[in-house]
């Protein structure tokens, strides 16, 4: 199911994790790997915007998407170029016409989101003017096996842990898929490359191994994407927005145990959720374990 990844996470690369030695319960030396956050700071034209912390694996991609879900780019503008400089951690995101966001920038949310995820302006603008395609489906048989192909991916999680992971999905198969350490991070660099790819939205389902929170929720919609999934929890706005919006939201998702609180009439069930191996413990997460 893999071979249809456009983009994969790269456990190998010496840039996201590093070998630190510490110490055991049992007293015992051990040497672990860990992920490694960098800083690295957004420009708008020649306005700063913010400084995130991230793996920075695809700055170009996180850049672009950060502005897109917080509303300072719209999908119709034309940005003329991205300038990236590793030494400095800085990002520059161009556009044709002319940008001010400083009475935005003085509006800010602190979200949800580990990492201190941070939201700028207000976070409901174009929520309702959206309109996700009512004619998508969910079928429990491609939720399985996006479950177990996801589920079964070389990943930075398996490598070193303290990150998520978000995946863009077409029927039963993962087609994108990122890892930061803020969830935020991991959906915005997904919009940013989805942005650069011209890929189709209507028909997509969105994975995510952080919580079903409002923030989710809004990005969810803002890429006009119409079933999310989640292996975590819910929050009642986030369940509220996903209803007033029509999305489709599925939490708890383990295994083939789910819950859908919201757009049930999208989903298929087409497959015995009694059938098939349970998930194997290696890809637990801690919400898994606590259960």
């Amino acid at each position: 199911m893999t071979d249809a990844l456009l983009v994969r996470p790269d456990p190998t690369d010496p840039r996201l994790t590093r070998r630190v030695t510490g110490l055991d319960q049992d007293g015992q030396r051990i040497e672990t790997s860990v992920t490694v956050e960098r800083p690295l700071t957004l420009y708008l034209n020649g306005q700063e915007i913010v400084t995130m912390m991230t793996i920075l694996d695809r700055p170009e991609d996180l850049a672009i998407g950060y502005l897109l879900n917080q509303g300072m780019l719209k999908t119709t503008d034309t940005i003329t170029a991205i300038d990236y400089d590793d030494d400095l951690q800085v990002v520059v995101v161009r556009t044709e016409g002319a940008t001010n966001f400083e009475t935005k920038l003085k509006k800010k949310t602190l979200t949800s989101g580990c990492a201190q995820g941070t939201a700028f302006g207000d976070l409901m603008e174009g929520f309702a003017a959206v309109k996700l395609a009512p004619e998508a489906r969910l079928r429990t048989s491609w939720l399985y096996g996006l479950l177990k192909a996801i589920n079964t991916l070389p990943t930075l999680y398996l490598e070193a842990g303290a990150i998520h992971g978000c995946a863009l999905c077409a029927q039963d198969q993962p087609i994108a898929y990122m890892e930061d350490v803020g969830r935020h991070n991991a959906v915005d660099k997904i919009a940013g490359w989805m942005w650069r790819e011209q890929i189709p939205t209507q028909d997509k389902i969105f994975y995510t191994t952080g919580r079903l929170t409002s923030e989710m929720v809004i990005k969810t919609v803002r890429m006009n994407i119409p079933i999310l999934i989640s292996r975590s929890g819910f929050t009642a706005w986030g369940v509220e927005l996903a209803r007033e919006a029509n999305l489709t939201l599925i939490g708890r998702c383990k295994g083939r145990r789910f819950i859908a609180l919201a757009g049930e009439s999208r989903i298929i069930l087409d497959a015995d959720p009694n059938a098939g191996d349970a998930e194997h413990p290696r890809h637990w997460r801690k919400n898994t374990r606590d259960e």
